[in-house]
């Protein structure tokens, strides 16, 4: 009788029965809650499949995946395109070009890219310095206002990255029709922009002071100042050409965005990166 008590208080599996109340805490240990990882930010959910583990890495982080979306890297290509413009712009700003005069060597004039060489002097040295600083005058405001518009764009692209970082179109989702709305004017206004660039430089090679200046400096052997327009002014409306097309792509993003954000809103189960 002993032996078939002792193997009916016996379980399936060679486990013992346990009788008797359950045990509890041992003496001098407290027991702590299991702890869950903090919960996706953006979310009502509670169930222990919504909370996932800490992100590490530089890109991983809640503000900085951002970066890795189609938009912030539509607004980093903006960036770059702006920059590009301003630095080729810049070109014809920072460069009187022709020939600078030393007083101590007796009226030679060196050329700034170049060694001394004494082709010019006396009033014909003169001459040149005249010429080249009346082109470079008339080619000034044309290359101001591309630099403040390449600038002007910069940071607007630069203040597009911080605000998405900063995860205002979640708070607020009537900034990305905002946002789109200065895209599609952007890129709109590139149009007339580069008609009148290129409009006021060619004004300013076929003016009678590009043709004497040219026709100076070929006459001492010099045939890089003609007049044409050059490289640095050429890349800076094919880089606008290019930043028209990047920007109407943000545009149709951030409307994307927009309804992604009301849908979220409206049904917050799991946060997607817009």
């Amino acid at each position: 009788m002993a032996e078939r008590e002792r193997r009916s208080r016996r379980q399936p599996g060679g486990a013992r029965a346990v009788s008797g109340p359950p045990r509890g805490p041992r003496p001098g240990r407290e027991e702590h809650p299991p702890v869950l990882p903090s919960p996706k930010r953006g979310t009502s959910c509670e169930r222990p499949e919504c909370y996932q583990a800490e992100p590490s890495g530089l890109l991983e982080c809640y503000q900085c995946r951002y970066l890795c979306t189609a938009r912030a890297c539509c607004q980093l290509v903006e960036v770059l395109l702006t920059m590009l413009i301003l630095i080729c712009s810049s070109v014809s700003y920072s460069s009187t070009g022709g020939y600078t005069g030393i007083p101590n060597l007796g009226g030679i004039y060196y050329y700034q890219y170049g060694g001394a060489y004494s082709g010019f002097d006396g009033a014909e040295g003169e001459k040149a310095q005249q010429l080249d600083t009346q082109f470079y005058q008339l080619k000034l405001p044309t290359a101001r206002a591309a630099m403040a518009v390449g600038g002007a764009l910069m940071a607007f692209s630069c203040l597009l990255v911080l605000v998405g970082v900063l995860r205002l179109p979640w708070h607020f989702p009537a900034w990305l029709l905002l946002e789109c709305t200065l895209d599609i004017l952007i890129a709109l206004g590139f149009l007339p922009a580069l008609y009148f660039y290129f409009h006021l430089l060619l004004d300013a090679y076929d003016s009678p002071v590009c043709k004497e200046r040219e026709n100076l400096y070929q006459s001492k052997g010099y045939q890089g100042f003609s007049c044409s327009v050059h490289g640095a002014e050429i890349a800076a409306g094919l880089f606008s050409c290019i930043a028209i097309v990047v920007f109407l792509v943000s545009a149709g993003l951030a409307v994307r965005g927009y309804k992604t954000a009301h849908q979220l809103r409206e049904k917050p189960v799991e946060v997607y990166e817009f």
